[in-house]
């Protein structure tokens, strides 16, 4: 059995996760829309442990994909979904385009259904997805991505009473250096060192720091229907 089906593992929090688990030796499955992407992703998780790694091409915001996906898997024990797309997101609401809103609705939220929807009955642990800091604390430029983020609460809630005694939760990550950044076309480095200084941990979140809350919510057999914050003491500031 696969030990992990990770959803946006080629790259970031997801592709951090994997390196985890094959280097403790345990088998996973990435999945992304990118086959170059996971091919390379691949190559490296290979060079980190024992476990074996399987790449899986798939469009989660499409449920011929997302059927297909699991229709080639045998049982998991747990799946996590990082897959997320900012492109074109951030701004005043006004000027979102509809198509860009409904692109990050049907990635993050409606692609989060899917999962749960056709992991039934192939996942025997747990379901795990991806929120984010904006869904608590919005800052006026993402509402789009903050909607869709805080929807994923109620959707883990939901599901963790159909899906029982399969457990469903939420991480959601602060500050996060990951290549989601680059597609913003800013110096994030600089940004980051004045992130940093806001943030009651003074430093910008790692993703290693977000595959260990997975982890974390992965491994305990009690915790359920939760949202795990992993921000850096941001919600407070």
């Amino acid at each position: 059995m696969t030990e992990a089906m990770i959803i946006g593992g080629g790259s970031g929090m997801g592709f951090a996760l994997a390196r985890v688990l094959v280097a403790d030796g345990k088998d996973v499955t990435i999945v992304g829309r990118s086959t170059e992407r996971l091919t390379a992703a691949r190559a490296e998780l290979m060079r980190a442990g024992d476990g074996a790694v399987q790449v899986m091409r798939a469009d989660i915001g499409r449920e011929d994909d997302v059927a297909e996906l699991f229709a080639g898997t045998g049982q998991v024990g747990h799946v996590v979904v990082t897959a997320a797309d900012a492109t074109g997101v951030y701004g005043p609401t006004t000027r979102v385009s509809v198509d860009t809103a409904r692109d990050v609705v049907n990635t993050k939220l409606l692609g989060a259904w899917l999962v749960g929807k056709h992991a039934a009955g192939k996942v025997t642990g747990s379901l795990t997805f991806t929120s984010g800091i904006n869904a608590y604390r919005p800052n006026g430029s993402n509402t789009i991505m903050a909607a869709a983020n805080g929807a994923l609460a109620s959707l883990a809630y939901g599901l963790a009473i159909e899906m029982a005694p399969v457990r469903v939760n939420v991480v959601s990550p602060g500050w996060v250096d990951t290549p989601i950044w680059n597609q913003l076309g800013m110096d994030t480095q600089a940004v980051f060192a004045e992130l940093a200084e806001k943030l009651p941990a003074r430093r910008i979140g790692a993703p290693g720091d977000i595959a260990d809350a997975f982890l974390a919510v992965m491994r305990n057999r009690f915790i359920t229907a939760t949202v795990l914050h992993v921000d850096g003491g941001h919600r407070l500031t």
